[in-house]
């Protein structure tokens, strides 16, 4: 299992991809019992390309305990959201395997750790517990050894005192931040035009839910700052991807999104086309790697776009609904 796992994390093209999804497909339909029971039921013909893989509906998570046979879980990460609403439970065989997703990742799209300080305002995150984000945030800020770096709730003020000494260092300043309680910072008209900030969480309730270009508006008139990043990740899923300046979403090597007809979860779309977000993660490897999501979205030279939800779905911590 060890040479595929190096294998996963060692993919360059299009083939290496291929041949480690398939490798990861054929041993989660041998050992994970829920898929293996999810695509007997389908009586489908066995894929051949990844393209043929069934796609797991990301609720199935709510429901039932998705691990291989054998394997314990070193953590269960729960999914965020509102009072009462039921949350979806990762388990976790192996948080290394994380690690080595996320960490590699945020240097890749965001910068390099060592020359950064991070600054995170997720409080709803802290007061639910069992968070993945918070997990890779917390490890994130160890791994810049900046004493700055760190949780700062909903302290405005001891915040903005931080990044105002965070700037005499000549770091690259990175605000952490679920969306709602940035719209609340913003509100304060503050200027963060030199530092990188990067949303995800949506409202959890606490504001009316907007479409991303909207919430991108706001944020950049309130801290005067041209451009808003945002993280694409979820409970359920081991990767995160990360938006350029044109809103579009790139993964890295070992995750990847396929988009799906809204109407018939068997029929893939091309680009350009609005459809329901598939998404394959391959460090999910003992988990299930192929989930699909409730989000809609748009490929674009080869990165997607978020675009809302599903109609009646819930409202998930990483995505916004369109209005």
């Amino acid at each position: 299992m060890q040479k595929l796992i190096d294998a996963i994390f060692s993919i360059q093209n299009a083939t290496d991809f291929e041949r480690c999804a398939m490798e990861v497909y054929r041993y989660q339909r041998a050992n994970v019992p829920v898929y293996k029971e999810f695509v007997d039921l389908l009586n489908r013909p066995e894929p051949t390309t990844v393209a043929q893989i069934p796609f797991l509906p990301i609720s199935f998570f709510k429901t039932h305990r998705i691990l291989a046979d054998g394997k314990a879980p070193e953590v269960v990460f729960k999914s965020s959201g509102t009072t009462g609403m039921q949350r979806s439970q990762h388990f976790v065989a192996e948080t290394a395997l994380y690690e080595r997703s996320f960490l590699p990742t945020f240097e890749q799209f965001i910068g390099k750790l060592s020359d950064t300080i991070i600054f995170a305002l997720l409080p709803n995150y802290i007061e639910q517990g069992e968070s993945s984000l918070v997990y890779m945030v917390d490890r994130l800020i160890q791994e810049t050894k900046d004493p700055l770096s760190g949780f700062y709730l909903e302290q405005a003020n001891v915040l903005l005192e931080a990044i105002a000494v965070g700037r005499k260092s000549g770091k690259r300043l990175i605000l952490f931040g679920v969306s709602y309680a940035l719209m609340d910072l913003a509100a304060m008209q503050v200027d963060l035009s030199d530092v990188t900030i990067i949303e995800t969480g949506g409202m959890k309730g606490r504001r009316k839910e907007m479409t991303k270009e909207e919430l991108h508006a706001e944020l950049k008139s309130g801290f005067s700052t041209d451009y808003i990043s945002s993280e694409y990740g979820m409970s359920e899923l081991l990767s995160q991807a990360y938006s350029d300046q044109a809103g579009l979403f790139e993964t890295p090597p070992w995750m990847k999104v396929l988009l799906r007809e809204v109407n018939d979860p068997f029929s893939q779309l091309a680009s350009n086309k609005t459809g329901g977000v598939n998404v394959i993660d391959l460090a999910n490897v003992y988990s299930c790697s192929f989930i699909e999501t409730q989000d809609l979205g748009r490929m674009e030279n080869g990165k997607f776009r978020l675009l809302g939800r599903f109609d009646h779905s819930d409202v998930r911590g990483c995505n916004l609904l369109v209005s």
